[in-house]
């Protein structure tokens, strides 16, 4: 008997869509693609045929209105990700929304509101926390090798500035680079610390050329029980995806923390302790495939994923809080 397969509709022909999202589904278990839309029927129907998409639609409220199609991935720019996941709940859609879920905590709660008022699964789109290797660190750190965790770095950086078009330099739009890169360091220190920041500084520069976007940003959050993280991210400097996490016994570092490892012959993990240096190379995962199938899973099969909804909420919380300390120049505390 063949294992029912959740099926998927794209909200937009966006570029990480068309050479990520679609080939994640199919290389994962359990998912197909059975649809795409876009604004512009000319442009869905030429990805669906690329792509070997049986349907396409020219507007999203058409493709809602199918019924075949359980759930929708949404590759909007941020400040499209509320109306658009609203949308999607009372089409009776679940919901899998890239990150960030909203652009302040008030609209990712009215999403996460919805959807289950809906009854629809709602997850964002942190594909890098369904990667072995994060399970990997989880398990190290529980086994006491670093001691109690004191602290981590996280970096994300990438240059695409000459890219003056890109909506990610479009302020009205929810683009710079904390929205776009800081919400992965800063979830991976909630996750790993288990806890959420009482308080954030954030240094940034903003760009004229680029809509007075925060183009770059370094950050402190402020942990319980004396505990910090910093970061850095940005979209104008040398690409650097990287994550240390520093105990009372030893450290860890993950110089690809948020992206898919390509390279067998590099370690994704390495500890230092007294011992000495470790090395560990996980086998190799497309983290993109991973996530949804957690998501077909919790759909169905009722299997809870790992993040609750309100993660999102949390998370996009932290990142306005960043995002105001950068633009007054103070700390900011969260309540």
């Amino acid at each position: 008997m063949t294992e029912r397969k959740l099926r998927w509709g794209i909200i937009s022909t966006a570029e990480i869509a068309v050479s990520v999202i679609i080939p994640s589904i199919r290389e994962s278990s359990r998912n197909e693609v059975l649809a795409i839309s876009s604004r512009h029927i000319e442009q869905a129907e030429e990805v669906a045929e690329r792509c070997h998409i049986p349907r396409f639609y020219g507007s999203y409220e058409e493709m809602l209105d199918d019924p075949d199609i359980d759930a929708v991935y949404i590759p909007l720019p941020n400040h499209l990700h509320k109306e658009w996941t609203i949308k999607s709940a009372q089409a009776g859609k679940h919901v899998l929304c890239e990150k960030p879920a909203a652009l302040d905590a008030v609209d990712a709660a009215e999403m996460v509101d919805m959807c289950r008022k809906q009854g629809v699964v709602f997850a964002e789109g942190f594909m890098y926390r369904y990667h072995p290797k994060h399970a990997r660190v989880r398990e190290i750190i529980h086994s006491g090798e670093i001691g109690m965790l004191r602290s981590m770095h996280g970096r994300f950086t990438s240059n695409n500035a000459d890219d003056l078009e890109n909506v990610r330099y479009r302020r009205e739009m929810g683009g710079g680079s904390l929205y776009d890169l800081g919400v992965y360091p800063v979830s991976a220190a909630r996750m790993y610390f288990g806890a959420e920041p009482t308080a954030v500084t954030v240094h940034a520069m903003f760009s004229a050329k680029h809509d007075h976007v925060d183009m770059m940003a370094s950050g402190l959050l402020e942990f319980p029980n004396s505990r910090s993280a910093t970061f850095e991210c940005g979209m104008w400097a040398y690409p650097s995806c990287a994550l240390e996490i520093i105990g009372t016994k030893g450290r860890i570092k993950l110089p690809y923390a948020f992206r898919r490892d390509d390279s067998e012959d590099e370690p994704q993990i390495t500890i230092y302790t007294d011992e000495g240096k470790r090395e560990e190379h996980i086998e190799l995962a497309n983290h993109f495939a991973l996530q949804v199938d957690a998501f077909a899973a919790a759909v169905l099969d009722g299997t809870p994923l790992p993040y609750s909804p309100e993660d999102a909420i949390r998370n996009t919380r932290v990142i306005a809080a960043c995002l105001e300390s950068a633009r007054k120049g103070e700390k900011i505390r969260i309540v």
